[in-house]
């Protein structure tokens, strides 16, 4: 029998919970971890924060590790289609069935009435308590674990990793993380574990001397993909994952791969063989609906705007024509330097406003149009430009088209063309 009905109510209950305390904070999972019997001690593991890259390397360190022949956790968010995405063990996704039984046994053990309130689980908590039991119960070997936001305080860092990794520092979640790169490295750097060594991927300077100096404090060696491959991305390793940003991603998996070498048998044909097979779509995925050559893209905030910049100078050199952009974004912070390099290379844009509170509405972006935009704005409806599985109505059969500006945008579009 299937468990839609009752996974759905789940589900909504779970996206409905909120803190009765501080927003952010640690105490929650902390005491969730010692309710639910500490699982996460269950399993070795890798943590991974960072800005940018933070989901796709994580997908890499999972592909090497898995190449090795070992039985891989994997543990991200957001997700693109199916909840169950952010829980995978050797790629296999958690199922609906599972979600409701552990969401059922959270709320004995670990969300019981009379308890601090403040101390009640949140959505976020609740998928990292289920991540956690489902890799001890799995009995997976290794574990690559996402921070879901900063660092020091996120639900993830109750666990105490083989490696920790730190992929990228930029200007985010100011209003949570602070409002400079040195608040915000901090933050990040919180996931750093006395004793336990540190992967540095690209990060500004200022940063990068603030992770640094709190790795010294902590007895933490660290390596940095400056310092191991230099400043010419061209010789970095590579992987199936199109755009340069994503070198630099295999580079910071690579360091990640070989300081697991020894006790993991990772060698390096097995991290060059892992780095050829990883799957992570939305992240300048490249596929055909419609006779359409489709690039789905998760750049979301100024940095990937940069890494957006290059991709679609590359894919316009490779195709031989301007791009229609499909685009919609969480906050006018995020929206602003995406809409400036997205009008600096398409032929249109169509602006549609994703299924999210946050989600900035059609004018909201139009003013962030500059002055000079050659080419045709449109409002629009995501359901009317993929309006079936399969089905694209943007744009003519041999145009480009470009959907960026929100993972949550991208989980809407795959789920219209899978039918979902």
């Amino acid at each position: 029998m299937s468990a839609e009905p009752a996974y759905q109510a789940v589900v909504d209950r779970l996206f409905a919970l909120k803190p009765a305390g501080r927003i952010f904070g640690i105490d929650r999972m902390r005491a969730l971890a010692v309710e639910i019997g500490h699982p996460e001690r269950a399993f070795a593991c890798v943590h991974v924060a960072g800005t940018n890259g933070k989901g796709s390397v994580s997908a890499m360190v999972e592909a090497i590790l898995h190449a090795g022949g070992w039985r891989t956790g994997l543990f991200t968010s957001p997700h693109l289609i199916h909840l169950g995405e952010r829980v995978q063990v050797d790629r296999v996704r958690l199922t609906e069935e599972e979600i409701v039984r552990y969401a059922a046994e959270i709320e004995r053990t670990g969300a019981k009435p009379g308890t601090n309130p403040e101390l009640a689980p949140t959505f976020f908590e609740y998928l990292t308590a289920m991540a956690f039991l489902q890799f001890a119960r799995k009995k997976c070997d290794v574990a690559v674990i996402e921070v879901g936001l900063g660092g020091r305080l996120d639900a993830t860092n109750v666990v105490t990793p083989e490696v920790s990794v730190i992929t990228s520092i930029a200007m985010d979640h100011c209003e949570i993380l602070g409002d400079t790169i040195e608040k915000i490295a901090a933050e990040k750097a919180g996931i750093i574990k006395p004793g336990r060594p540190v992967v540095l991927g690209r990060v500004p300077p200022a940063a990068e001397r603030v992770i640094r100096a709190i790795a010294a404090e902590r007895g933490a060696p660290l390596v940095s993909v400056a310092e191991e491959f230099g400043d010419n991305v061209e010789t970095y390793p590579s992987t199936n994952l199109e755009g340069d940003y994503q070198r630099w991603n295999a580079a910071t998996a690579t360091l990640v791969g070989r300081l697991l070498g020894q006790r993991w048998r990772l060698t390096s044909d097995v991290i060059a063989r892992g780095l050829a097979r990883v799957d992570w779509p939305g992240r300048w995925q490249r596929t055909t609906v419609g006779g359409r050559l489709l690039m789905l893209d998760a750049s979301h905030n100024p940095e990937g705007a940069a890494v957006l910049d290059s991709n679609l100078s590359r894919l316009a050199r490779e195709t031989g024509r301007a791009p229609v952009v499909v685009t919609g974004v969480l906050g006018l912070a995020r929206a602003r330097p995406l809409i400036q390099t997205i009008a600096r290379h398409a032929a249109e844009i169509h602006f549609v406003v994703p299924n999210q509170p946050r989600a900035c509405l059609h004018a909201e972006l139009e003013s962030l149009v500059p002055r000079g935009f050659a080419g045709t704005l449109h409002r629009a409806d995501i359901a009317k430009l993929f309006p079936a599985p399969g089905g694209c109505a943007v744009g003519g059969p041999k145009d480009v088209v470009v959907v960026t500006g929100s993972i949550y945008l991208l989980g809407e579009v795959l789920r219209r063309l899978h039918g979902v």
